[in-house]
């Protein structure tokens, strides 16, 4: 029996988040084509400034369709409790709330110390509790930060904890800038679900040197079944100097597969989405397996 793994579809928010802003119409198009993969949680947008993050300044119009796709668990991405708000009164109550276990990623993307955002997780798992939504615990720069470092493990494991005793239901743990391997991966995941016993802890990772896939795979041979990915590997992060695309989730999906775990997911189908999110962005996607296309299926057209 193979095992199963849970990933998320996060390319509509992280993947596009620094891309020039998509017209609803083809968030729509891209979203459409995720659905007919097989995935089943997507990420879909972000509740953030609008100034600072342009490409999801249409948060509310994206959240107003999503009734279109029913079979899908949507959820959002929040900074702190005005946008937590704003997605509770535009109707996705299922919130991930990001806090930074660095100060100096917390202030660059939030404008306050990470104990400050660590405060927060209380009033925003309240306001997604009360609304009948969930609180995901989001943590960037769980292990490295571009300014302040590498994250010492007692630090990740105490943002978490302290999260979990405010209210967040369930951990994720970011790579925000692509630097962890997978050793240090089983190292946190493991000292996480020490301090947070039958608490949910999935993985966010970026690809930036290479060993975004290594690290999945070293995830869940660990038991972790909630991993993010984005078609095509876009992404990164605009508050992280360097942080670039996502592990791709044709590439997650045809490894997990081809190793015994079970997705979901049609490899097929991804690598369609993939080709739509392509012509949307207007430029050549990360993703060495769209590229390469998948074992038995031609190589994508090229855009």
């Amino acid at each position: 029996m193979t095992t199963p793994v849970d990933l998320r579809e996060v390319g509509l928010r992280d993947g596009l988040q620094l891309e020039a802003p998509v017209p609803l119409a083809t968030k729509l198009e891209i979203l459409d084509a995720v659905s007919r993969t097989g995935v089943r949680r997507v990420e879909v947008t972000s509740f953030v400034s609008p100034t600072a993050v342009p490409a999801l300044a249409d948060a509310e119009q994206v959240v107003a369709e999503l009734g279109r796709w029913p079979e899908l668990r949507f959820s959002a991405l929040v900074a702190g409790y005005g946008g937590a708000r704003r997605a509770v009164a535009a109707g996705l109550p299922h919130l991930e709330y990001v806090i930074s276990a660095s100060d100096g990623h917390s202030l660059a993307n939030a404008r306050r110390t990470s104990d400050e955002a660590v405060a927060a997780t209380a009033d925003i798992a309240r306001l997604a509790h009360d609304a009948g939504g969930e609180c995901e615990a989001i943590i960037a720069v769980a292990w490295d930060c571009p300014f302040d470092g590498r994250t010492p493990v007692a630090r990740t494991v105490e943002v978490a904890r302290r999260a979990v005793e405010l209210g967040a239901d369930r951990i994720c743990l970011g790579d925000t800038i692509g630097t962890t391997v997978p050793g240090r991966v089983v190292e946190l995941v493991e000292a996480v679900r020490a301090a947070c016993p039958g608490v949910e802890v999935g993985v966010h990772l970026h690809d930036t040197r290479g060993s975004g896939i290594a690290c999945v795979l070293a995830a869940v041979q660990i038991g972790v079944t909630q991993i993010d990915a984005a078609v095509g590997g876009l992404g990164g992060c605009p508050f992280a100097p360097g942080a670039s695309g996502n592990i791709a989730t044709e590439e997650v999906v045809y490894l997990l597969e081809e190793s015994g775990y079970s997705t979901g997911l049609d490899l097929g189908r991804v690598l369609e989405a993939a080709a739509v999110v392509e012509r949307a962005v207007g430029h050549a996607l990360p993703s060495g397996l769209y590229r390469a296309g998948g074992p038995s299926r031609p190589v994508p057209r090229p855009v």
